[in-house]
């Protein structure tokens, strides 16, 4: 068998299409690599994804390999031989699936360097949205031999190429985000909101069920002799169906799934005071941890003793309890997954305990809170709430007229703009000479 599938590999174009795959999965992944570097599900997420390319490309080498075979006329020299049909599929159906396989996962291993050193949190879902992958190159590329050998033409390959590429791009967008949708396609439902992103367990079952569906199909219809049987390929689809359908969860069980409440979960210092970060970030806490303390030392006036990581998200909604004595810091990540713009973080922390907290909505006042924040700083104010480098005239004219005060009348002002911030005040006029 090992002889047989050693000559397939020669004379098919399986190992064409693994090269051409790899190369596209690779580049796609390198020159988008700020989209994954959080971590190891965020890669696999991001993998699966650019499915939408990977998926035609499989489809077409399939449809391709069909042609040569048509092409060169060995149809009938094959069904000479003594072996049964079926059995005469095994080899391409093997040595193609394999190609498909290898060229993902060598894919996936080219990005994994990376983020080796600073991704520390390798939740079990990653390898099943991996496996998933998988399914689907295999299913998309079996699917490509059946519609190959079904329509032998030349023009097969890249029109199903199209064909794929457009149904896997444009379908999701007019229909509605949900768990029915995510269900029939691979690439659907992985796009990366948070660094706590995640694929809940029956997503993964139900589309793993429907891949298996498709390449259960494509195998009838690439081993029928007579197209009038080829509708037997509709019998592991209609199953298949019916199965993802009752499997997949939907409605707010599935937007619940969309977050890893693991990865959110906060990991601290062991030394007072304390700073904390989450679970998918951990691996940055000795670069964090100094910079926190700065800032927690600069605020030594006011009730903040512990900086915690901001794991707010928006889809869906979640945000951490408020409290009084901590300051929340946002952790932005660079391509490498290290700490992006590690100067800024100081920053960008002060002027959030000075803006309040998220819900205080038109009460913040950014150009009073970075005011504030770069009197502490002792220099001039070139910051927003994100830590985002511009100049802000009101922010540095209030500034201004904050140094022209007693030191201890300054501190004061300060003090009471983080006091007004905390409890959602109004701030405007605190800084201003004559307003306390």
């Amino acid at each position: 068998m090992n002889r047989i599938l050693a000559i397939e590999f020669r004379r098919s174009a399986a190992l064409g299409a693994a090269f051409l795959i790899t190369v596209a999965g690779t580049i796609l992944l390198q020159v988008t690599a700020s989209r994954w570097s959080a971590g190891w599900m965020a890669l696999a997420m991001t993998q699966r994804e650019y499915l939408a390319l990977l998926s035609p490309l499989a489809m077409a080498a399939g449809a391709w390999q069909s042609y040569r075979v048509h092409r060169a006329n060995v149809d009938e020299l094959f069904a000479s031989a003594s072996r049964p049909r079926p059995q005469r599929m095994v080899p391409i159906l093997v040595t193609t699936g394999l190609a498909v396989i290898v060229a993902y996962l060598i894919t996936l291993l080219t990005a994994a360097p990376r983020i080796a050193d600073t991704a520390r949190y390798l939740p079990s879902a990653a390898y099943v949205v991996v496996a998933v992958g998988l399914v689907a190159m295999i299913a998309s590329v079996w699917l490509g031999l059946a519609v190959g050998r079904q329509v032998p033409a030349l023009a097969t390959a890249p029109a199903l190429a199209v064909t794929g590429f457009a149904l896997l791009i444009l379908a999701p967008q007019a229909l509605p985000d949900g768990g029915m949708t995510a269900a029939f396609s691979p690439s659907m439902g992985m796009s990366v909101f948070s660094d706590y992103d995640t694929v809940d367990g029956q997503v993964s079952g139900a589309q793993g069920l429907w891949m298996a569906a498709i390449a259960g199909g494509a195998v009838v219809l690439f081993a029928v002799q007579n197209r009038r049987f080829a509708f037997a390929a509709l019998v592991p689809l209609a199953v298949g169906a019916t199965a993802t359908a009752l499997v997949v969860p939907t409605g707010d069980a599935y937007e619940r799934g969309r977050l890893d409440p693991v990865a959110q979960e906060l990991v601290c210092t062991d030394v007072a005071p304390l700073v904390c970060l989450s679970r998918a970030h951990e691996a940055l806490l000795p670069e964090v941890a100094p910079k926190a303390r700065r800032a927690l030392a600069l605020l030594s006036r006011t009730s903040a003793v512990e900086a915690h990581e901001d794991t707010s998200t928006l889809f869906p909604p979640t945000s951490p309890k408020w409290r009084a004595d901590t300051v929340l810091m946002r952790i932005t990540l660079d391509h490498h997954g290290r700490l992006a713009h590690p100067g800024r973080l100081v920053p960008a922390m002060l002027t959030g305990a000075f803006t309040g907290r998220g819900n205080c909505g038109d009460r913040a006042n950014v150009p009073v809170a970075t005011a504030a924040a770069f009197w502490l700083l002792d220099r001039r104010p070139t910051a927003g709430p994100d830590g985002l480098e511009y100049v802000d005239p009101e922010a540095v004219k209030l500034w201004t007229a904050l140094r022209t005060l007693p030191r201890a009348e300054a501190g004061a002002r300060v003090t009471a703009v983080y006091r007004a911030a905390q409890k959602c005040q109004v701030t405007t006029g605190l800084l201003i000479r004559g307003a306390r």
